[in-house]
């Protein structure tokens, strides 16, 4: 369960049962040693998709029978190829397809579509090709609305230039445990960018949790929270850690590095010469840089009316106004950034839905949106990617201090019903700090249990 939430406790007590009080459902998340699948998968298509037949392969390659059809036992996932679906026929079809197969999906279960891009649809079938791809964006967000016991549903859309090979690290997010608080969901795969490191060899038996193994990762903000997850969960894939705090967080920072096995920089983002500090610790020490996330950030609330300059100021300072200028130090020529860099900014539900007394850190979220898929061509045209996550109501020390009617409804406003942990953000940043995540650029990814707020 997560956190100090007792309602999500009680709720699975027999007692509770009886009284009908809605149950919190317990998570599957990923733990170490784990297999990538927990059971049989179905895989069908509706229209003429070219998925089915390479995500079938990828189930069975992973040691899980992919069916073709519902049948008494229970489903681990569900995966329907429409990306070539046109007509309203065919949507008609996915109807047929999912209605039996949701019934059988279990507990924590993973349900994806595979879709096309709307644009290219109409471009090439016509206005009903377009029509039926956008529906699929509000097919999915509803079928997440619906299930239960913790299953998700999330789309994934893919370009016509999109090579089946380039969806893997998707389906081995989606229809893993790594995937436990990212619900209805679209994300949109292309081309890849940047060249992927060599696989590791297949008799390797750590080959699939050490998936960031040779791979350098900065994360700011990492002495505590979520950017203390982040780095956690980053080493135990396999990356080497450089752990980037302020020097009044020093104490925490020297935690961070040394529980990961990693090292540690005390750096104000803010400062003037903080992208060169940076960018030159990283040459120097590391001899360069695969992962960037930027998770540094501050809160200054205060309602508008009440708003001073130097709040405003200091958010928009940390929290956009670093990011800006440290990512334009990675595109300058020379930088040390490696093929196949990602780039992670962690954005915030705030952004996107608003919230009341946080006009300030709300802007600066979404200045972070903003600024991912203005700069997302320009990484492709240095072989990396730049992608944000947006965290909702996430179970952290600071989320313990709200007052206990704020803290409930943060919970419960989500298809989960339940707030996240901050290792639900950081698996979500491992899986598009992957080399092999080159076909994801310009994304946002919400890791918010499917919110109701700002959806």
């Amino acid at each position: 369960m997560t956190g100090n939430d007792l309602l999500a406790t009680l709720s699975n007590t027999p007692i509770a049962r009886q009284l009908g009080v809605p149950t919190v459902p317990a998570l599957r998340r990923h733990r170490p040693g784990d297999p990538l699948l927990a059971g049989p998968v179905l895989v069908a298509s509706a229209g003429t998709g070219r998925f089915a037949t390479p995500v079938a392969a990828f189930v069975e390659e992973h040691g899980q029978p992919a069916v073709s059809e519902p049948a008494e036992e229970t489903l681990h996932g569900v995966v329907v190829d429409l990306s070539g679906a046109t007509t309203l026929a065919d949507l008609a079809a996915a109807q047929q397809i999912l209605t039996p197969a949701v019934r059988r999906l279990g507990p924590s279960g993973r349900l994806l579509l595979i879709g096309a891009e709307p644009a290219e649809a109409v471009a090439s079938a016509g206005a009903e090709a377009a029509a039926v791809a956008q529906g699929l964006d509000g097919l999915v967000r509803s079928i997440g609305k619906e299930l239960r016991a913790g299953a998700t549903a999330n789309l994934l859309v893919a370009a016509e230039a999109t090579p089946p090979a380039a969806l893997d690290s998707s389906l081995r997010f989606f229809l893993s445990a790594r995937s436990a608080y990212v619900d209805g969901q679209v994300v949109h795969v292309g081309t890849p960018v940047g060249t992927p490191q060599e696989p590791a060899e297949v008799d390797d038996p750590r080959a699939e949790e050490r998936p960031l193994a040779g791979r350098t990762a900065v994360v700011t903000g990492a002495a505590r929270g979520i950017g203390a997850a982040v780095a956690d969960t980053l080493a135990r894939d396999g990356a080497t850690i450089v752990a980037v705090d302020v020097p009044a967080a020093g104490e925490g920072l020297a935690a961070t590095a040394n529980r990961t096995g990693g090292t540690a920089l005390q750096l104000d983002i803010t400062a003037d010469d903080a992208p060169e500090r940076l960018l030159r610790h990283l040459a120097e020490r590391h001899g360069g840089v695969d992962l960037v996330v930027h998770n540094a950030g501050i809160t200054r609330d205060k309602l508008l009316a009440n708003m001073t300059e130097d709040r405003w100021n200091a958010v928009l300072a940390v929290n956009l106004g670093a990011q800006l200028r440290i990512n334009e130090a990675l595109l300058a020529a020379g930088s040390p950034l490696h093929d196949a860099g990602r780039i992670v900014c962690v954005s915030s539900q705030s952004g996107i839905a608003g919230n009341r007394g946080q006009t300030n850190y709300a802007a600066s979220k979404a200045g972070v949106i903003g600024m991912v898929r203005a700069l997302a061509p320009r990484f492709a045209g240095r072989g990396a990617t730049i992608n944000a996550v947006a965290p909702g109501f996430i179970e952290t020390e600071m989320t313990q201090t709200m007052p206990l009617g704020t803290r409930e409804a943060g919970r419960r406003v989500n298809s989960l019903r339940q707030g996240g942990l901050p290792v639900d953000v950081a698996e979500t940043i491992g899986w598009l700090g992957r080399a092999e995540s080159g076909g994801l650029n310009g994304q946002v990814v919400r890791v918010c249990g499917q919110s109701m707020l700002g959806a």
